[in-house]
């Protein structure tokens, strides 16, 4: 019988949305080997006798309770009114907005699902350009000296032991020389930690939203920089830091300095008067309860109009791609509607990515943000790769209600990290094991999602969390892991030279013998791939069946290539080891 609680939908959201101007995408929720199949019945709702079609939906994804299906329909006239009929053996159940019937309903205009209009300007249409792009996050204190004449007065010598408050020199002249090792990693966008005026080294307690801190160079230099990386394909997203400011930012110390009376007053929230410090907890709002980051009040017009100018300056006048946006959860829906119409208004293909650690629907409904910091992927990945302590089953399990919970263009586009400043660096977490950083890498690459490696990640670097995280890059060729360098350059080759490892075609194979041993297909209207990886410390000796696909298979690392058609791939892969295989007709 189906479970009719377990069934879901409703329009809009991730289940019923215009994936492009002229394509909607219709999903439903079903309890989990419930459902055999289902059919979607649609048309428009003024001529359902000449336009309705039925189109059979396809398996989507399945986690530990449900099956999710999807149908894509481009109805003629942006129109859609549509029902489903869900099958289970001998029986068929019809599911309206009005409830479940056994017979198909007779009334077309009463009681369906209803798409109103595809209008085009309401298409969540994230940056092209994005699902392309490989990221490399540079923290700018830690990456690069290139200029010693503006390092700070304290400085240390390049490589030593990281702390909150040390300065080591890094700053814009240090990027600018290392461009070509960008380019031949195959990084093609950057994103940079705060380069803002502040007192730290982190640089999120910002003084000054219109000037590149000094140590770092001047917005002349900054400007120089993104031109060159233009120049060499590599847009540049900068870090928004509008939930709070700076302990030095000039309202702020207006406030502390005239209290009540300041004109500022209302740029924070003050909770009790006068602004200190008790028992450790600011009588202010701020970020966490650090005393150094008071809170913006993006409720008072005037922050909101400085707030806006500052995220068109730095589009107008130095060319920058986009920001991340730093504690985005933390700000108002109403602020961040604003940001987005003035940032696209000026760059309609500039990518705004929030900082957001956890379900983040709300903010991804085509009126904020383009994607997120894909964190919830992120501890997807080190709970099985970097820990262990997931199988292929549940990680396979757990990204399928990833996939599920965001329309497929958010998931094409959502910023997909192994690590970050905020984080233990990957490879420590996997207790400095390559062969499993290597195992995420590749599934990172060949994943939906934009990538990126935060700096060093490619050469071997650890690092425990904040400070031990931000060390100074390693420029010393003898001290870099270069068979790693080499490594990440073909993962993002294979991930370039190949748009299904960028589009939306993923299905996991399950291989009941071999708990750990994940496999997943990806593909497009041009090629089709399997990826086997081996996360386990034992030889694997498997055959895998690729339903429906009689191919000859060639490995792509080693261009080795089975003897004939077949349907079944037959390997061993060593401990820890992987294959990439792509399906050609001759």
């Amino acid at each position: 019988m189906i479970q009719q609680e377990a069934v879901y939908h409703r329009m809009g959201q991730n289940w019923s949305y215009a994936y492009d101007e002229s394509t909607l995408h219709i999903r439903i929720r079903t309890k989990r080997d419930n459902v055999s199949k289902i059919d979607l019945f649609c048309g428009d709702k003024y001529s359902w006798d000449k336009t309705h079609e039925v189109i059979p939906m396809q398996h989507m994804a399945s986690d530990s309770l449900f099956d999710y299906w999807q149908a894509a329909v481009r109805p003629v006239y942006r129109r859609l009114t549509y029902y489903f009929a869900l099958y289970n053996k001998d029986e068929v159940l019809y599911y309206l907005e009005k409830g479940f019937f056994s017979e198909p309903p007779v009334i077309i205009y009463e009681g369906l699902f209803d798409f109103p209009f595809l209008n085009r300007e309401d298409v969540h249409s994230p940056p092209a350009w994005v699902k392309d792009a490989v990221f490399y996050q540079i923290f700018p204190e830690r990456f690069a000296n290139g200029d010693p004449t503006n390092d700070p007065a304290d400085v240390l010598d390049w490589g030593g032991t990281p702390s909150p408050r040390n300065f080591f020199g890094g700053d814009l002249q240090g990027v600018l020389d290392h461009l070509d090792y960008l380019c031949e990693l195959g990084i093609t966008a950057i994103y940079f930690n705060p380069l803002f005026e502040a007192t730290t080294n982190h640089k999120y307690d910002i003084k000054d939203y219109f000037l590149v801190d000094p140590h770092f160079g001047t917005n002349a230099l900054l400007k120089e920089l993104v031109d060159a990386c233009h120049s060499k394909g590599i847009r540049v997203i900068l870090d928004g830091v509008f939930n709070h400011c700076g302990h030095t930012f000039p309202p702020f110390v207006d406030l502390l300095t005239n209290g009540r009376s300041s004109r500022y007053a209302d740029w924070f929230h003050v909770r009790e008067w006068p602004p200190q410090v008790i028992d450790g907890i600011p009588t202010y709002d701020t970020f966490a309860f650090e005393p150094i980051m008071p809170k913006f009040n993006t409720e008072n017009p005037e922050v909101r109009d400085y707030l806006l100018n500052v995220g068109r300056y730095w589009i107008e006048e130095i060319g920058v791609d986009g920001w991340r946006l730093d504690v985005a959860n933390e700000v108002s829906h109403t602020f961040w509607r604003q940001f987005r119409n003035t940032i696209k208004s000026i760059n309609p293909e500039a990518y705004l990515v929030g900082e957001i650690m956890h379900d983040s629907l709300p903010w991804l409904l085509g009126d904020q943000f383009d994607a997120v910091m894909n964190y919830p992927l992120t501890n997807i990945q080190i709970n099985f790769f970097a820990h262990g302590q997931i199988n292929a089953s549940q990680f396979s399990l757990s990204i399928a209600t990833m996939l599920a919970n965001y329309p497929q263009q958010i998931t094409e586009a959502n910023f997909n990290l192994l690590d970050s400043h905020d984080t233990t660096r990957f490879l420590t977490l996997c207790g400095g094991d390559i062969r499993r950083l290597k195992l995420a890498v590749l599934f990172q690459m060949t994943f939906q999602g934009t990538p990126c490696i935060y700096y060093g990640d490619e050469i071997g670097m650890e690092g425990e969390y904040d400070p031990d995280n931000r060390k100074c890059m390693e420029w010393d060729i003898q001290k870099q892991n270069r068979e790693l360098f080499e490594y990440y350059r073909w993962t993002i080759g294979l991930r370039k030279s190949h748009t299904a490892f960028r589009s939306s075609g993923f299905k996991s194979l399950e291989i009941p013998d071999h708990p750990r041993l994940l496999v997943y297909e990806r593909w497009d209207e041009h090629n089709r791939f399997l990826i086997v990886l081996n996360n386990e410390e034992v030889l694997v000796d498997a055959t895998i069946p690729v339903p429906g696909m009689d191919a000859i298979w060639v490995n792509l690392e080693t261009q080795k290539r089975t003897e004939k058609f077949t349907s079944l791939l037959h390997l061993n892969l060593p401990e820890f080891g992987y294959a990439v295989f792509q399906a050609v007709n001759k």
